[in-house]
């Protein structure tokens, strides 16, 4: 997602509505509070901001991707990026001899239906296009786009209530989907590591630390021993409990293909590097970024960056194959991003100021189309934008073919 960091943290006041809306999940959230004797995990507290029924953010039909929302995601940002991930799929499919697609949370659907364009443009659909998504009003979001995109092809989507029991083969796609996934916190004090809690200070959420909690002293002992080094005292960071369990329930019904996640993330060696003393949350909230998870509940999504190296151990303990780790801009490469962006090109587009003097007529609305795609691929290459702040990852299992994706740059070594 791409917001403008906003140190001031100055928010726009949300619309009565939607205020009222944030005050219920916050009343939700002190019930829970008061019944747990004063104090929540801060994994427990952004469950529930995230995905409470029928009050969390991700749940309700607040607007949320694109200009009028609170980020802007690839696919929405280029249709060039949903394209690339058509053709690793279609290499995928191909291996197979066919198979279906799964998306993970489909956002407005823009992916959804350029990939579907792209591989129609390929004769390479697959058998069925699944989309598992929790909230209605995002299914029918969805659905008008893929209406609106590719009214013919939307007979090959279908919508999923709940993950495949058995026998999927094919590709399961996760765009910005690890980075929601709930957190622990922790602080590392004089007297070890210690879990974030989350309280009411009488005139709002605050943290507190809690008690000596077996599991929080083991997994930062476990991060200390892989990294080969002490946490400082007052270091603030994160981790995802359940990121073996639920990678475990994605990847079982996978009989043959691949799991693709892109993510703004680390390797483990940097995301707890000693001077990230600070972790990586982050709210994105009408695309001004902060770092308070308790204001706006509801409203604002919470992120934290993905521990790569972690995705690759959960991989393992499933019985997936890391079949390639790289960086967004070398992943697009990989799919042959430079030359669906030549393919856009104008024919009388001018190359040079000498084509620009040669009297030639230039129809100025391909060329601006054309620039403007161009300025869309420095945004999801470059350094600094989501070139190197992304990161693929591909997992597989019964699928032994090297994945196109990964050919400029597998960086698999950095995990």
């Amino acid at each position: 997602m791409i917001s403008p960091i906003d140190p001031s943290k100055s928010l726009p006041a949300p619309d009565p509505v939607a205020a009222a809306h944030s005050a219920r999940l916050l009343n939700h959230i002190r019930a829970e509070i008061e019944a747990a004797n004063g104090a929540i995990p801060f994994v427990r507290f952004m469950d529930l901001a995230l995905y409470a029924p029928d009050f969390g953010y991700y749940r309700v039909g607040t607007r949320k991707f694109g200009a009028g929302g609170d980020f802007i995601t690839a696919p929405e940002l280029s249709p060039l990026f949903s394209r690339c991930l058509a053709r690793q799929c279609q290499q995928i499919l191909e291996a197979l001899e066919g198979g279906m697609i799964l998306e993970l949370g489909a956002g407005t659907g823009i992916m959804a239906a350029d990939i579907l364009k792209e591989l129609r443009k390929q004769d390479a659909l697959p058998e069925r296009y699944a989309i598992l998504e929790l909230s209605g009003e995002l299914r029918e979001r969805q659905r008008r786009t893929l209406h609106e995109r590719v009214p013919d092809l939307l007979e090959q989507v279908v919508w999923l209530d709940a993950l495949p029991t058995s026998g999927f083969r094919g590709v399961i796609l996760g765009n910005e989907v690890l980075d929601a996934l709930p957190a622990e916190c922790f602080r590392v004090t004089p007297q070890g590591p210690r879990r974030l809690m989350v309280t009411w200070t009488g005139v709002g959420l605050g943290y507190i630390e809690g008690a000596e909690d077996p599991a929080v002293t083991t997994t930062v002992a476990h991060l200390e021993h892989e990294l080969g080094w002490r946490l400082p005292e007052g270091y603030t960071s994160e981790y995802v409990p359940r990121l073996e369990a639920w990678l475990a329930a994605i990847a079982e019904p996978l009989t043959a293909g691949a799991l693709l996640f892109i993510d703004y993330g680390y390797p483990r060696r940097l995301y707890y590097h000693p001077e990230r003393t600070v972790g990586t949350l982050l709210c994105h909230y009408r695309h001004r970024v902060h770092d308070d998870p308790f204001i706006l509940v509801g409203l604002q999504d919470i992120t934290v960056s993905v521990d790569f190296t972690a995705v690759a151990e959960a991989a393992l303990a499933a019985q997936l194959e890391i079949a390639g780790y790289t960086s967004q801009n070398y992943f697009l490469f990989g799919c042959g991003l430079m030359e669906l962006l030549a393919e856009e090109m104008p024919s009388d587009f001018p190359l040079s100021k000498h084509d620009d003097e040669a009297g030639e007529i230039v129809n100025p609305a391909n060329s601006v189309d054309y620039l403007e795609q161009a300025r869309q691929v420095k945004l999801l290459t470059l350094p600094g934008e989501m070139g190197d702040r992304f990161q693929a990852i591909a997992l597989t299992r019964n699928l032994d073919i090297p994945l196109r994706g990964f050919a400029f740059r597998d960086e698999r070594g950095r995990l």
